[in-house]
């Protein structure tokens, strides 16, 4: 055995030819080495892994060690291929071209993997923790940052593994950072109130909300902006900046019902209680309308031409208060008309007078 080592071991006195014959054949066998116990290393993950992971009731645990078994077969064998290319009599640029590249390479497999499990990790458990819908809002920010702070940290580490002077790199970074923070300050603050729009959700994708004089539905609460479909159908773009700094209605919230007004006058000589009943039924008979909380009908001023009344109803989802209004307005002029209500024309009364002490004499 002592015979075989000393056989193997390279001699600079060999010949050329059997002096790197014996060098690559114990790199190879490092690299034969690195390999097996790659292999041997994923079965024991296989095996051990899955038997501490089916103690848990999740699957995430699961996911992971499947997302880590691949890659760590892959470092050992790039570890095996460092240390075999670094005992090689090589010159010395070569070999740390070399070990630079395999390390580049292990800290993108970190990377990668890194990734990976949180991206996994954020898929679980978005939606239990933010809820399905503001997962979905949130859900891309919080990846693209999670990759931005991956990617950095992983340059980071690689620049300071080639002995890069990380502090100059991070106050020119900063000093970049604020000329382009005042160049883009409008962008940047769209960008933080869409943030906080996501955070603070004062409305949800899907909800009709009222902005000044317009209203439409939600359609995307983005970075930068949010995007509002009208209710005749127009696309609304309002930078998000504007919206938090906006006062609102929400007629979504805190729940879908809706509540509709319906103003009518009836004429000075008619029934006013009688008029409160008519609108009251009639409410109660389109069939949109909520019984509980019940419609109530009210007598709100006396006006110049007619006695003005209101009628407030509920519907169970807001979009229906359009369309139940136009039924109540419909089945309510027939029963006026039909109970002797009548709903004056506005008038107005001139009363003229002649003046008689300027008028012109005979």
């Amino acid at each position: 055995m002592d015979s075989l080592l000393y056989y193997l071991t390279p001699n600079e006195m060999d010949p050329f030819y059997l002096f790197w014959a014996k060098q690559l054949f114990i790199s190879i066998s490092i690299v034969a080495g690195f390999y097996f116990l790659s292999r041997l290393l994923q079965r024991v993950l296989a095996k051990v892994g899955s038997r501490l992971c089916a103690y848990t009731d999740t699957d995430l645990d699961d996911r992971i060690l499947e997302i880590v078994s691949g890659p760590v077969m892959v470092l050992v064998n790039f570890a095996g291929l460092y240390y075999a290319i670094k005992r090689l009599p090589l010159p010395e640029k070569i070999g740390v071209i070399a070990a630079g590249i395999l390390f580049v390479v292990n800290i993108a497999i970190i990377t990668t993997v890194a990734f990976r499990i949180v991206n996994e990790m954020l898929e679980r458990y978005g939606d239990r923790v933010a809820g399905p819908e503001m997962s979905r809002q949130l859900m891309p920010l919080i990846e693209k940052l999670c990759t931005i702070f991956l990617i950095v940290t992983a340059l980071i580490i690689t620049l300071k593994h080639f002995n890069y002077d990380i502090l100059s790199l991070v106050t020119a970074l900063g000093v970049g950072s604020l000329a382009i923070g005042l160049a883009a300050k409008d962008t940047l603050a769209n960008m933080i109130s869409g943030f906080t729009l996501m955070i603070d959700r004062p409305f949800r994708i899907g909800d009709r909300i009222t902005l000044g004089t317009q209203t439409g539905d939600v359609v995307d609460i983005g970075l930068r902006s949010t995007k509002i479909k009208g209710l005749d159908n127009t696309f609304l773009i309002i930078p998000n900046a504007e919206l938090c700094n906006s006062t609102l209605i929400n007629m979504a919230f805190p729940d879908l019902r809706g509540k509709g007004r319906i103003n009518v006058g009836i004429g000075y000589g008619c029934d006013v209680d009688r008029a409160k009943e008519l609108m009251v039924a009639t409410a109660l008979e389109v069939p949109e309308v909520l019984k509980e909380p019940a419609p109530e009908a009210f007598f709100v001023n006396f006006g110049d031409s007619a006695l003005n009344l209101s009628l407030f109803f509920w519907v169970a989802e807001y979009t229906q208060v359009f369309a139940a209004s136009d039924k109540i307005n419909t089945a309510l002029l027939q029963s006026f008309q039909q109970n002797g209500i009548n709903i004056p024309y506005p008038t107005r009364t001139v009363i003229y007078e002649k003046d008689t002490n300027n008028a012109p004499q005979d």
